[in-house]
């Protein structure tokens, strides 16, 4: 058997597969504090001992380099708890088996690309706009990370015209998390998203900053598909607007696909990461 975790700001999704991608079992559990949160992870997988292998995708910032002291460790989050803490080391003391580790939005993305919304292709973002922002990228069939990982929620961004909103990002204020996320949402508006009907203006303005981003990534990487999740683009209305502002930003430039195909939500929905993260652990287990 495979497992696959998918550890959020929220919740931690805590799930079993067999070999062949049958999903035996599913958990949610909520992220606390790691004293509070990691013994029911462990506990979990501890009832399946056939457990071969383990697929990890953890909110941010984590160290992904493996010449680095800080390789498995949640670094420098703002959740309170969880900074500097050596993720992988925890299960690496209760299981002998390979860990597979990564961002839960390049294992989502991952997800997407073997069992999705980007099936076939090999060069896919994913980008999630809920509490925060992050960005998952696969080229070449790989997940993108070097001397760290994408960060790309906090690329910088030019304001909409009508926005004279400061940012609510504690280090950079107008990023696109800072402008974009769903607290920004909140706190321009005063109201959460899911609270604003589908006229309002608050939705063109999101449309302006995520379309902005998705082109920033695509005249750097040639992307072949832009997936958006989620609970910000559970606002459905949203995709044709950044559709539409993707076209006029491109202005004719660049051959792009589509657009009604290339930009567009996951076809896993709320199972993406954890699909990432099975495949991710099964992909250890065939290389040895």
């Amino acid at each position: 058997m495979i497992g696959a975790l998918e550890a959020g700001g929220t919740k931690c999704v805590c799930a079993m597969f067999t070999e062949e991608g049958e999903l035996i079992e599913r958990v949610s559990i909520p992220t606390q504090t790691p004293e509070q949160s990691i013994p029911a992870m462990i506990a979990f997988f501890k009832q399946y001992p056939q457990m071969r292998a383990l697929g990890i995708g953890s909110f941010g910032p984590i160290g992904v380099n493996e010449s680095l002291d800080n390789y498995g460790y949640i670094t420098t989050t703002p959740k309170a708890g969880w900074q500097n803490f050596n993720f992988v080391g925890v299960f690496k003391d209760e299981f002998n088996v390979p860990i597979a580790w990564t961002t839960d939005v390049n294992a989502a993305a991952y997800g997407e690309m073997m069992q999705g919304a980007a099936q076939g292709l090999k060069n896919v973002v994913y980008l999630t706009v809920g509490t925060g922002i992050g960005g998952g990228f696969v080229v070449d069939g790989n997940i993108v990370s070097g001397y760290g990982h994408p960060e790309s929620g906090h690329i910088l961004i030019r304001r909409h015209q009508d926005d004279t909103f400061k940012g609510t990002c504690p280090y950079h204020n107008d990023c696109l998390e800072g402008m974009a996320a769903g607290p920004a949402i909140e706190a321009r508006w005063g109201k959460k998203g899911v609270e604003l009907e589908a006229s309002h203006p608050a939705w063109a303005m999101e449309a302006e900053y995520i379309a902005q981003a998705l082109y920033n990534y695509y005249v750097i990487l040639g992307s072949e598909k832009f997936i958006l999740g989620g609970g910000v683009m559970k606002q459905r209305q949203l995709f044709p607007m950044i559709q539409q502002r993707f076209v006029e930003l491109n202005n004719g430039y660049l051959e792009i696909p589509a657009i009604e195909t290339f930009i567009v939500p996951p076809a896993l929905e709320d199972n993406a990461g954890i699909t990432g993260c099975f495949e991710l652990a099964k992909k250890l287990i065939e290389a040895e």
